[in-house]
């Protein structure tokens, strides 16, 4: 084993993290801050965010060149992406950590990780790899490429413990982040909405891609649903510049730029405040259902790629929500269902019941609604992603900091 830096006292800790996306970039920011508290003097590089980089870490490259999805995708950057990987791996070991932490990623981390444990440094992979959901042999290369797997869900421990890896379940720092009981008037209040208007989320991705595949639908979604809604308005956040550029780019060429509000705000703001959601599956559902919000999970890949994930993967549902709950909870729709037949349809059902409908209460009549329905429906969902969120609510950036410290100290 290498003597890593750590174990002379007299210097600063020396931690190297690679951070692949923007939720990846949530968690590795909670985690560096926890291990900044105990020691302040730390010294962080790799690859990671701009929020990473502004308490003190050097980023060796832009990270979101690593923000690619797909199998088929993928191919298109191998050259860039191998060069950067291969500058990485040579950049720790001719500097080694005491420690090094691939956030998520894994096809690019579990390779940077193999090679650095190789040479004697420990090893963290934090997120585990969906080795639950698809290509379950995967396991082995996980093996050997760490020497710790922190995990934010509970049920990924079962696999770990059938293959006697090392593994840490730490909860979500989301799940810590965001109030068990939201408060949606403050929410319009900050974003300078009405506090009794009606509006819809849309977050088609945060990837270029994801967005070209999916906003125009989502859009085409929301026109469907002004015949019922006429003062139904759209909330659109943008995660940086160049999505925020391209977002009001393909407005303008559908005609509706003057119909939306699209923000930097943060997703979660938006989400609270809105009275429902559409988005693109990913961290999104998880974050949307910590905010207690009804939803509907869409998502479009290449043709090759879904035919290629339609034979590997295991799970019933995709969408995390549903995931966890082992049952489907919100709707969910991949490739041609994601149409804006299907999304309007199940987006009426979330949305409160239209003052024109039938479905309101006839008091001279006397006849039942479904409006009762609507609500118990509502409060049954939310109840449920009550229970998911106090299972995931775990303190999950000092978990992962105590994890990793720990790590360094036994190794």
């Amino acid at each position: 084993m290498a003597l890593h830096a750590s174990q002379d006292a007299t210097k600063p800790l020396k931690i190297g993290l690679v951070v692949g996306e923007t939720s990846g970039a949530i968690l590795a920011l909670g985690m560096v801050k926890q291990i900044l508290k105990r020691h302040p003097d730390a010294i962080i590089e790799g690859i990671g965010s701009q929020d990473l980089i502004d308490l003190g870490m050097k980023s060796l490259f832009d990270m979101n060149e690593l923000s690619v999805m797909g199998l088929v995708e993928v191919l298109k950057h191998l050259p860039r992406l191998l060069h950067i990987r291969k500058a990485t791996v040579k950049h720790f070991i001719d500097n080694p950590p005491d420690v090094f932490i691939g956030v998520d990623a894994p096809d690019f981390n579990l390779a940077v990780e193999t090679k650095l444990k190789a040479t004697g440094i420990p090893t963290v992979h934090y997120v585990s790899p969906t080795v639950w959901a698809w290509r379950e042999k995967r396991i082995h290369k996980i093996a050997k490429a760490t020497n710790l797997v922190l995990g934010v869900f509970p049920f990924e421990s079962q696999i770990y413990e059938k293959y006697n890896i090392p593994f840490a379940f730490v909860g979500h720092t989301m799940a810590d982040n965001i109030d068990i009981n939201v408060n949606q008037e403050e929410a319009r209040e900050a974003l300078g909405l009405e506090s009794d208007g009606l509006y819809l989320a849309l977050l088609p991705g945060s990837r270029a891609r994801e967005i070209e595949s999916l906003l125009t639908i989502f859009m085409q979604t929301y026109s469907r649903l002004l015949s019922s809604y006429p003062n139904l308005q759209v909330l659109i956040p943008a995660v940086n510049e160049a999505r925020e550029h391209q977002i009001k780019t393909i407005l303008e060429e559908l005609g509706l730029r003057n119909k939306c509000t699209v923000s930097r705000a943060p997703a979660r703001d938006i989400m609270i405040a809105a009275d429902s959601v559409l988005l693109a599956s990913g961290t999104a559902a998880l974050e949307a259902m910590l905010c207690k919000r009804p939803m509907v999970v869409a998502y479009k890949m290449s043709s090759l790629t879904y035919a290629m994930m339609k034979r590997l993967y295991k799970p019933e549902y995709f969408a995390l929500p549903n995931i966890l709950a082992n049952k489907q909870l919100v709707p969910e729709f991949l490739q041609e269902d994601v149409n804006p037949d299907n999304l309007a349809k199940h987006l009426a059902l979330s949305l409160p019941v239209p003052a024109n409908t039938q479905k309101h209460v006839s008091h001279a009549t006397g006849e039942s609604s479904n409006l009762h329905q609507d609500n118990n429906n509502r409060a049954e969902l939310i109840e449920a992603f009550t229970r998911i969120h106090q299972s995931l609510k775990c303190d999950a950036d000092k978990q992962a900091a105590s994890e990793v410290l720990a790590l360094i100290n036994r190794v």
